[in-house]
């Protein structure tokens, strides 16, 4: 992994602060992880961004495909400890960012490491591929988790995830989800 660099927004102070990365295909200053970024800080919370290797490695003019979420979840565990915050932590991102975050969730929240996780757009399946669903792991996260939706996101409309299989039931239940 190349050298972490962190994008913070919000109080230096903050009791709490969230650490997001980036969807598969956009940088840390897009303009929604920079809108909702903004939007949590004037809520009062630390807001730390960074990017994933393959994204740092793009600014510098070596086009990298974006890893497997699972491939990433190293590079969010090394990210988390560099940050070292003063108060408690959530963890999260964008789609791919949000679904890397959730996949290391767990080993985290059980070692007290972060208080909860934040999905923004979560890539519940892949665009027109509803079929294929990305949430086998989520049925049995342990960590205090909000998943926040689109009502027309091409990962999972609010239809699409509404109607889920019976095993996915337990997902709907356990997590508030916000369309």
């Amino acid at each position: 992994m190349s050298e972490l660099t962190f994008l913070f927004d919000g109080p230096a102070r903050a009791e709490r602060t969230i650490l997001l990365v980036h969807c598969a295909g956009a940088p840390i200053e897009s303009p929604s992880l920079t809108a909702t970024a903004k939007a949590l800080a004037g809520s009062g919370f630390r807001v730390a961004r960074f990017e994933f290797a393959y994204m740092v490695g793009r600014r510098t003019g070596v086009r990298k495909l974006p890893s497997r979420a699972e491939k990433l979840n190293p590079e969010y565990i090394t990210a988390v400890d560099a940050l070292r915050p003063k108060g408690p932590l959530i963890i999260g991102g964008k789609s791919m960012g949000g679904r890397a975050a959730s996949m290391v969730a767990d080993e985290l929240f059980a070692s007290g490491r972060i208080r909860g996780l934040l999905c923004l757009s979560y890539p519940f399946h892949p665009p027109a591929k509803p079929e294929q669903l990305r949430t086998k792991h989520l049925v049995d996260v342990k960590t205090p988790t909000l998943i926040v939706q689109g009502t027309r996101d091409p990962f999972g409309t609010k239809e699409e995830v509404s109607i889920y299989p019976e095993h996915h039931a337990a997902l709907m239940r356990r997590f508030r989800l916000s369309h």
